[in-house]
């Protein structure tokens, strides 16, 4: 990935400093949210959005694999998905999570069944 810019210290950015950071328009900024579900910038109440810091990071990401890697949209969109596969693997051994040896009681049962779930979904 291109070396991305300093992004400033600031905890939320309006769409219209998102586009002035990463140089995509607007319109374009609209369109990826509306592509990417991992794209998801809150929403005040007047509809004004506010994206965080790794939102501006992502919009980055998305721009590199679409103007300098070549992607299409359904190729960022599988790439990022690999993305967070890898990183939710890189978790599950970083925290050495073995749910098949938790011990059974009806929390941990219904919790061990809801993040099996999870996976599951994650891995669709």
């Amino acid at each position: 990935m291109s070396k991305i810019p300093p992004i400033p210290d600031k905890e939320y950015f309006t769409i219209g400093e998102v586009s002035q950071i990463t140089l995509v328009s607007k319109h374009v900024l609209r369109y990826w949210e509306s592509e990417f579900n991992l794209l998801r910038p809150i929403r005040k109440n007047s509809g004004q959005r506010r994206y965080c810091t790794k939102e501006v990071e992502l919009v980055f990401k998305i721009k590199d694999l679409l103007y300098n890697k070549k992607y299409t949209i359904s190729g960022v969109k599988k790439c990022l998905i690999g993305d967070k596969r890898k990183k939710l693997t890189d978790l599950q051994t970083d925290l050495n999570l073995d749910l098949e040896h938790i011990p059974d009681s009806k929390f941990l049962s219904d919790l061990k069944y809801e993040l099996k779930h999870i996976l599951k979904l994650l891995r669709v």
